[in-house]
């Protein structure tokens, strides 16, 4: 394990609260301190100039231990976009959205965000309005919503609002969905990392028939299903974030699609296979399985489901042809 890996899981675990919602600031300032909130971003941006590679050890951890704070949206999306277009990248918590109807005029906004990761919360939304990336401290009125896993997922109304513009990136309507979709298949891999170690400890403890219940042979054949399935969601995220860093998001945009399909389908998988050992007791709100098990039911579905990025390989290899179907998978 790396001194990276082995900090950040040291942060979020003692961070670990299976009763509390919304962001843990006490955790956010935390990451702030040990340069994990803007891990990837320029120095010159307020960032650790670290790697992706750096980031995918860290958000790993945090999906395993359920971090209550907005690491992908800060750094991969409002950190990079802001930067990108020449706008200061505030301090505090961030979020980014996609949103091409937003009316912008003369460095003021009206429209509505849907679905704001963490809205209710950040010190500001970066938001790609086409060919344009416009900062957001502010709105109008905020309508809080949530999803499965009880994290922030609220509705922003901004009327005639002040905001900051600058240009956006090129590719940037290309490039943003996929490091969304990066993220989020990094973050779904260490909740399932999270659900199967908690299934193995509470196999191995769980006494049933005069011995535990790891001993049953239907329990280890499950538990192996999901060590693989695990496995695999590792493999296929960590190997889309070297891709990404060493030929770009749009570069890797197949390794994205793949590791965010691939994740996707383990976690359904490894949540199924978690519930299943624990019994009913793992489906109750008190229970600390529930905290992995719905975010990758969240998560899955969030950024793009398994179906659409599947989608997006198959016309990939469709448009590749049979003689490009060998070079396309390798690269």
């Amino acid at each position: 394990m790396s001194e990276l890996r082995e900090m950040a899981e040291s942060v979020f675990g003692d961070a670990w609260d299976i009763e509390a919602t919304g962001v843990d600031a006490g955790l956010w300032a935390t990451c702030e301190q040990t340069g994990l909130a803007r891990l990837t971003l320029p120095e010159d941006a307020g960032g650790s100039g670290g790697a992706l590679s750096d980031a995918a050890e860290m958000l790993m951890a945090a999906g395993r231990f359920a971090a209550r704070v907005p690491l992908v949206e800060t750094d991969l999306l409002a950190g990079w976009l802001l930067h990108a277009a020449g706008l200061e990248v505030p301090t505090g918590p961030l979020s980014a959205v996609v949103a091409p109807d937003l009316a912008v005029d003369a460095g003021r906004a009206t429209g509505v965000l849907h679905r704001v990761p963490w809205g209710r919360a950040v010190a500001g939304v970066a938001v790609l309005v086409g060919s344009r990336v416009v900062l957001v401290d502010r709105a109008a009125r905020v309508t809080e919503g949530a999803n499965v896993a009880e994290e922030p997922r609220d509705t922003l109304e901004l009327d005639r609002t002040a905001v900051a513009v600058g240009t956006a990136p090129s590719e940037a309507a290309v490039e943003f969905p996929l490091r969304a979709a990066l993220g989020r298949s990094l973050l779904l891999a260490g909740a399932a990392r999270g659900a199967l170690a908690m299934s193995v400890r509470y196999a191995t403890e769980r006494v049933q028939f005069g011995r535990p219940i790891a001993k049953l042979q239907a329990i280890q054949q499950m538990l192996a299903l999901a060590g693989a399935e695990v496995a695999a969601a590792e493999a296929a995220s960590v190997a889309a974030a070297r891709e990404a860093e060493r030929h770009g998001f749009v570069g890797a945009a197949l390794a994205v699609a793949a590791a965010k399909g691939r994740c996707g389908q383990a976690a359904g998988q490894v949540a199924r296979i978690a519930h299943q050992v624990h019994g009913a007791i793992g489906f109750t709100r008190e229970h600390a399985l529930r905290m992995c098990t719905t975010r990758l039911w969240a998560w899955r579905d969030e950024d793009g489901t398994e179906a659409q990025w599947n989608d997006r390989i198959a016309v990939r290899v469709l448009k590749a042809g049979p003689d490009g179907l060998w070079p396309l998978l390798v690269g």
